[in-house]
């Protein structure tokens, strides 16, 4: 007797296929009926009813997927943050840090998402690996070795406009999008079969602990996609230009880390696209626009007295 709910190895058929059917419509599929055309090939093996089914609950998964409110992106943000602070120590200088988030603040302030549910907040990292975190929600790690790349302040402001930007397009979230989808389509389908009730919905939910290990392995190993890097590289430059600072400083900071990364290195170098390349985007995004004045003494001073030992 049929019962509706796949049994067996039905089960894991069901799921990859819901999977499937949610990844297609997360990336956007010609719609319902496309989707579930593409259910019904010879080698599926489904009735219409079958394909529907999986259809209808993987437009629910993917929907729910996109349904993140701010408040939901910072706990996964905070909880990405927890797991950065278990690899890496926190650099206790608070003249440093102070310093970092007066110039964090104000550039986020000039972006194009200057609030947060809870607000930006900058963390200096205790390691001379060339790297830097932007978590979802505004939580943002910078090195001393990274910050060791810059030459002057404006330099500074670069590479916290560049993280920034990370925020302001969201692209942790999206990040996070892609690597809890298998793990809830997954889910759902072996716990709800063919229709996506309130147990569903709830046990969806509760797969927020699970994936955060993906999330973070994406930012702290594979890094964010290279159109991401092109964007946020583009986006710091629009930053910078409303503050003040010299975009060009960017270039000048890609430039030394071209000198000091490692082909092969664990840090900056695996999770960020050659700086030669992001030099091109970054000159390309400045254009003809004039130079700012030269900076002022005072900038420089402030700049060597809170980073000066780094």
């Amino acid at each position: 007797m049929r019962t509706g709910r796949p049994t067996g190895g039905k089960k894991a058929a069901f799921a990859l296929l819901l999977a499937g059917a949610a990844a297609a419509l997360l990336g956007g599929c010609a719609g319902m009926e496309g989707v579930t055309s593409s259910l019904l090939s010879p080698s599926g093996g489904l009735s219409r009813a079958d394909a529907e089914a999986i259809t209808a609950t993987a437009r629910t998964v993917a929907k729910s997927l996109e349904q993140i409110s701010p408040e939901q992106e910072y706990y996964v943000g905070r909880a990405v943050g927890a797991v950065v602070l278990g690899r890496y120590p926190v650099y206790s200088d608070e003249r440093a840090t102070a310093y970092v988030n007066l110039l964090g603040q104000t550039l986020a302030a000039a972006s194009d998402r200057p609030e947060t549910f809870r607000g930006y907040h900058f963390l200096i990292l205790d390691s001379d690996e060339i790297n830097a975190f932007a978590a979802p929600g505004g939580l943002i790690f910078v090195t001393r070795g990274i910050l060791r790349c810059a030459r002057s302040e404006d330099g500074v402001a670069a590479i916290l406009a560049h993280e920034i930007a990370h925020v302001q397009e969201k692209h942790g979230l999206q990040a996070i999008k892609k690597s809890r989808l298998t793990t809830a389509v997954t889910s759902v389908a072996l716990t709800a079969a063919q229709t996506l009730g309130p147990d569903a919905l709830a046990e969806l939910t509760t797969l927020f602990d699970d994936s955060i290990r993906d999330i973070t392995s994406t930012l702290t190993n594979s890094g964010y996609s290279r159109s991401f890097e092109r964007e946020a590289d583009r986006g710091a430059v629009m930053i910078l230009q409303r503050v003040g600072y010299d975009p060009r400083a960017l270039v000048d900071v890609l430039e030394v880390m071209g000198e000091k990364l490692e082909p092969k290195g664990l840090d900056f170098a695996k999770t960020h696209p050659d700086p030669a390349q992001r030099i091109k985007v970054v000159e390309k995004a400045v254009g003809e626009a004039p130079s700012p004045p030269p900076a002022p003494a005072a900038r420089r001073e402030r700049c060597e007295a809170a980073l000066g030992g780094i």
